[in-house]
């Protein structure tokens, strides 16, 4: 339901919210102007971001430490707050300033490798763009920080260092300052990116796996890359589309997987010259980010690849579980599995794509595809679920919904920490709480893909669709194109709009 000022008021749409709005006035009013407050809908939304935000910071507090000591096993499982980054300051050699990528031969004698356990010591595992945000907040760390001299001391001792230990938490201190900058960017790119529909940004605002995860890993910086390519796609920015894409996969790499979905609907709209201008611009922004790397440092370069292609099942994964239990495999066969049944995903969402009655949205296809490769992958970090929310967001805006998939991901974000520590059952034995923690989040996720399938299929039940005046808010130049050209077999809540007036 709209207002008078056209905006869409989840209040008046959503029945969780406006369930919720009792305690605070009601829902608004049906002739209600809206727009003329200062508490407009970007301001409200980074507003509760900020408190979000700031929840997770103090969520993450116990780990926060200048002494290692203070916050030794199981400490960081017992209260639910571990982060990678301030080990990894240590960890991948960003205290002794070594940048990330850099070549082994160019480091002093005492710094080298000790053998073949320890070769790869200071390699990031993380694609390009992370890596260099990585370096820029280690040098930003050892300009505020005390910064020491380890340049005496080999790579396993400096973690010894109390001075480094300090630079550790300023260096989580500098990444969360980043971090809520991004964050903050990335709302209010998602608000402009659909003026119509500004309040589904708030999915993304008060979630609480972003309070809870946004500070374990640099996962958070790929959100803001996927809401610039919305905007970007949504105000017919092909190329600046297609460019942030590159931007993105040099982030963390599915933001690739995007190509695939507006291949599908810009096939179906004989658009093919917008699709192969932003495959284009997405394949440049990632070759000049990554080929400077890549003839600098060759070897550390491919770390990232050959890292991933060698691993086992890690946490998260249905094929960790299956480990657990006895179910091995290798790694070999769980890639060509995982990618078997990735493929097979994306066949079945093209052809969603490509024949369903009315064109799908193009974010409904995104999460499809996220979802598919989060299941079958063979790592489901945590924090994996930020690549989800802004796309889950836009593609089923339905409190309850979200609701109801976020309560699968807390609880996994209990269960895992649980597991790490070994503390229902001892080192070694089948976890079967994880492993229903396991089966649990892949339900969730399951249950709001199978919810978004149904909107496909039957877009009256479309929250962004059965008002039966929008078609594809982020659609862009997909927006209002030939599958929305007004048909009198569509009931009114399904009937789409037709072309814009360009006179």
């Amino acid at each position: 339901m709209r207002t008078r000022s056209a905006v869409v008021a989840p209040t008046l749409t959503d029945p969780l919210a406006r369930a919720a709005s009792t305690g605070v006035g009601g829902p608004l009013g049906r002739r209600a102007v809206t727009g003329h407050s200062w508490w407009t809908p970007l301001r409200l939304v980074l507003v509760i971001a900020t408190l979000t935000f700031g929840l997770g910071v103090v969520q993450k507090s116990p780990c926060v430490v200048t002494h290692w000591s203070d916050a030794a096993q199981p400490l960081p499982f017992s209260h639910m707050c571990y982060s990678d980054i301030s080990y990894l300051y240590v960890g991948r050699g960003l205290a002794e300033g070594v940048l990330p990528y850099q070549p082994l031969s160019s480091l002093s004698e005492i710094k080298q490798p000790s053998g073949p356990d320890t070769a790869h010591q200071y390699s990031v595992e993380y694609p390009v763009l992370t890596g260099a945000w990585m370096g820029a907040a280690g040098w930003v760390t050892r300009l505020v920080g005390r910064s020491p001299d380890v340049s005496t001391l080999s790579h396993d001792e400096v973690g010894a260092d109390k001075d480094v230990q300090y630079d550790g938490t300023v260096f989580w201190g500098v990444n969360a300052i980043g971090f809520f900058v991004v964050l903050l960017l990335a709302l209010g790119l998602l608000v402009h990116a659909q003026r119509r529909r500004p309040w589904d940004a708030m999915f993304v605002a008060a979630s609480p796996v972003l309070a809870l995860t946004a500070m374990i890993n640099w996962d958070i910086l790929v959100v803001g890359c996927v809401a610039a390519f919305l905007w970007a796609w949504s105000t017919r920015r092909t190329v600046w589309a297609g460019i942030l894409i590159g931007l993105g996969a040099a982030t963390k790499l599915f933001p690739l997987f995007f190509l695939g979905p507006l291949l599908v609907l810009c096939w179906r709209e004989r658009k093919l010259d917008s699709w192969v201008q932003t495959a284009a611009a997405a394949l440049g922004a990632w070759l000049v980010v990554n080929l400077p790397v890549f003839y600098w440092s060759p070897d550390e370069y491919l770390w990232f690849w050959r890292f991933n292609a060698h691993r086992g099942p890690d946490f998260g994964s249905i094929w960790l579980v299956a480990s657990n239990y006895g179910h091995t495999a290798s790694s070999h066969l769980i890639n060509v599995s995982t990618w078997i049944f990735f493929g097979l995903a994306c066949l079945a969402i093209g052809f969603l794509g490509l024949f369903a009655a009315r064109r799908p949205r193009l974010v409904q296809l995104l999460f499809l595809v996220v979802t598919a490769f989060l299941l079958v992958n063979k790592v489901y970090s945590p924090q994996y679920v930020l690549w989800l929310l802004p796309l889950a967001a836009l593609a089923r805006p339905r409190w309850r919904d979200l609701v109801i998939w976020q309560a699968c991901e807390i609880f996994y974000f209990f269960a895992v920490w649980m597991h790490i520590a070994n503390f229902f059952v001892p080192a070694g034995d089948p976890d079967w709480l994880y492993g229903l923690a396991v089966l649990l989040r892949m339900a969730g996720e399951i249950f709001l893909a199978v919810i978004v399938v149904r909107d496909i299929l039957n877009p009256c039940s479309d929250p962004v669709r059965q008002d039966g005046l929008s078609d594809d808010p982020l659609g862009g130049i997909l927006d209002e194109g030939v599958d929305a050209e007004v048909n009198d077999e569509h009931s009114p809540a399904e009937r789409p709009v037709g072309r814009r007036d360009t006179r």
